[in-house]
């Protein structure tokens, strides 16, 4: 029986794409770079603020370690001072996680954003809602590795069997197979059915009440 749901941020319980697309464009621009088309940026995100750069910039054929140097500092300096700019939750979550917290569920969220704007932003949108949120820091590995995942189960005394990692990307779902946890993938994040289906995918839900029916449905 599921006892901890593991929420990934980007794409799954925030609507981020925007956000992480405007300061990518706008880091490129004040670097002299031409902008990218949004949808791209499904693409680039997932693995981290330091991939996504470089994938950025290696996509306009200009990943040197200069460029990344000043990308990455217009980035980081824009993006922490308006954490919340075009992100909004993704429709039906909130009432997805009430439904988690009325039957006993720990919540938490593994993010491989940043931690201190992981932090704001989660709990700008869900205020105390979750029971943990975790961002990538400096003496973990982040996703895929399965470290932060196990430590989060360890904190609440719950065992990997009894936990659900919930995510939008192949990054997420590995990150479950690697800490020998059930993963299940949405389709309502930044990548598609086929490359959840092709990392192993336990579960792939449509809409957030999905996974309380998945759960109600261990019962």
């Amino acid at each position: 029986m599921t006892k901890l749901c593991i929420f990934d941020l980007d794409g799954t319980i925030l609507d981020t794409i925007s956000a992480i697309a405007y300061f990518g464009n706008n880091a490129l621009s004040k670097c002299g770079f031409p902008e990218i088309d949004e949808a791209n940026y499904r693409y680039f995100a997932g693995d981290g603020r330091i991939i996504l750069i470089h994938r950025m910039l290696k996509f306009l054929d200009a990943d040197t370690p200069e460029n990344y140097e000043k990308v990455s500092k217009l980035y980081d300096f824009e993006y922490e001072k308006a954490p919340n700019f075009n992100t909004k939750p993704f429709d039906g979550m909130p009432e997805l996680l009430k439904t988690l917290k009325s039957m006993g569920i720990k919540l938490a969220v593994l993010s491989n954003k940043p931690d201190n704007v992981a932090q704001d932003v989660v709990r700008s949108f869900f205020g105390d809602t979750f029971d943990f949120v975790q961002g990538a820091v400096n003496n973990i590995r982040s996703k895929p590795e399965p470290d932060a995942t196990l430590k989060i189960c360890e904190s609440f005394g719950i065992l990997p069997q009894e936990t659900l990692f919930i995510g939008d990307t192949n990054v997420d779902i590995q990150t479950g197979k690697n800490a020998k946890i059930r993963a299940c993938g949405v389709l309502w994040g930044f990548r598609g059915k086929e490359e959840l289906v092709a990392c192993g995918a336990d579960f792939i839900v449509e809409n957030p009440m999905e996974i309380a029916k998945i759960i109600q449905n261990e019962k």
